[in-house]
């Protein structure tokens, strides 16, 4: 089987059913976590709205993204959006970073329409500094951001969904929907407009080995960095219903181990340019997601996270375990999975 032809059978079973109003009317997901505006360590408020999520999963999808299995499966109302917005709004307590997520597009107007999206950034207005969502690039336009920086008096920071800056990788083994010069250039476009501009990039897609995969995010942080404020290099955690899932449930992918993510940080902080370079690993310490040995796991990602906040990665050569050889010895032997 090949990449090509997995991503479709994985497809096929990716949206679910069209939701009921009562459950579009309540967002999926919210939480605080840390994070960092320049030098200051503050709290970031995170929303997951319900919406139709990303039309790319519709047609065939990323190899590691489950997040359309979390949407409505239908486009959510404006008076839907209104509530989710304001059950949020309850639990908002003045944190000055707010994160606003689709499982898609912000700035599709099939996911959230232009007055709902004014909307919800004029809710945040006058306490959060700072506020970031998320889009494919060929939402980026000027038509589509100029309105909501002209609600929101703060920062406005568009993340990208980069991955990487190969295009054979993005194409074939992510299987993105536009090409890493396209990214680029959205990029560039969003700080034209006077917003930050963040880039995800994923450590460990399908069919690359631990060290394939190192390699590609510090040259992709070389590349990207003159076009973003900040990168964020996202280990691969396994979520339903996608094709790594499926990799792993045959024994043919293993979740990138910790001490990448700590290699991929040291390289490629002496790479990038001006940009910021973080990394929040999500499931960090799990079998499905981004782990070391166990033991050392706590610390490690402490020192991740602290790095990332601080932008200070000098700690990070200190990190020992037993299991740094085995991450070291084993990084490049690894099965690919499927014909690739």
């Amino acid at each position: 089987m090949t990449p090509e032809s997995l991503a479709r059978e994985v497809a096929r079973d990716r949206r679910p059913a069209p939701a009921e109003s009562d459950a579009a009317s309540r967002y999926v997901r919210q939480w605080v976590e840390a994070e960092a505006i320049g030098a200051e360590r503050v709290s970031a408020f995170v929303l997951i709205l319900h919406t139709r999520g990303c039309y790319w999963a519709d047609q065939k999808g990323c190899s590691m993204c489950g997040y359309a299995k979390d949407t409505l499966g239908r486009s959510a109302t404006p008076a839907e959006l209104s509530s989710q917005l304001a059950r949020a709004l309850g639990r908002y307590r003045g944190e000055p970073y707010v994160k606003i997520y689709t499982s898609g597009s912000f700035l599709d107007d099939r996911e959230v329409d232009p007055e709902c999206r004014a909307a919800i950034v004029r809710g945040f207005a006058g306490s959060a500094r700072r506020l970031l969502f998320e889009t494919l690039p060929e939402f980026a336009t000027p038509d589509r951001i100029a309105p909501l920086a002209a609600s929101f008096p703060g920062e406005l920071e568009v993340a990208l969904g980069l991955e990487t800056t190969d295009p054979v990788v993005l194409a074939r083994y992510v299987h993105k929907n536009a090409p890493p010069s396209e990214y680029l250039a959205a990029g560039d476009r969003v700080r034209s407009l006077g917003a930050r501009a963040k880039a995800y990039l994923l450590l460990k897609p399908p069919y690359l080995t631990e060290a394939e995969s190192i390699e590609d995010v510090v040259r992709s942080v070389a590349e990207a960095s003159g076009h973003f404020d900040a990168l964020s290099i996202n280990p691969v955690h396994i979520q339903n219903g996608t094709v790594v899932e499926w990799l792993y449930r045959r024994g043919r992918y293993r979740p990138p181990w910790l001490w990448s993510v700590v290699e991929a940080l040291r390289r490629g902080a002496a790479v990038r340019s001006a940009a910021r370079l973080v990394s929040f690993p999500t499931a960090g310490g799990l079998p499905r997601g981004p782990h070391n040995c166990g033991r050392c796991d706590t610390r490690v990602l402490a020192a991740i996270e602290a790095a990332s906040l601080d932008q200070s990665f000098d700690a990070l050569d200190a990190l020992a375990c037993d299991c740094r050889g085995e991450w070291a010895a084993s990084r490049g032997l690894e099965p690919l999975g499927v014909e690739a």
